[in-house]
């Protein structure tokens, strides 16, 4: 894809931003306001999704696993 191209294309999506949130009728210290909220909302749960994630998955498969029959670590660790 060459430059203007991908200009053109990214230019499109802000369009589309635009559209889809109906900021386009807002003042632009609106805009800079709801942007700014947007953008740490979204921050926020990409982080939180980053670090609970993985922890209630391990949880949630270490409970599945004792509840259908499967051997804890340490039952594991003291036969062997």
């Amino acid at each position: 894809m060459d430059v203007k191209g991908l200009k053109e294309y990214l230019a499109w999506l802000y369009y589309q931003y635009l559209l889809v949130t109906c900021s386009y009728v807002l003042e632009p210290w609106e805009q800079s306001i709801f942007n700014t909220v947007l953008f740490t909302m979204v921050t926020m749960v990409v982080y939180t999704a980053y670090v609970f994630i993985p922890i209630q998955t391990r949880l949630a498969l270490e409970f599945f696993s004792g509840l259908f029959g499967g051997q804890h670590e340490s039952t594991v660790a003291f036969m062997s």
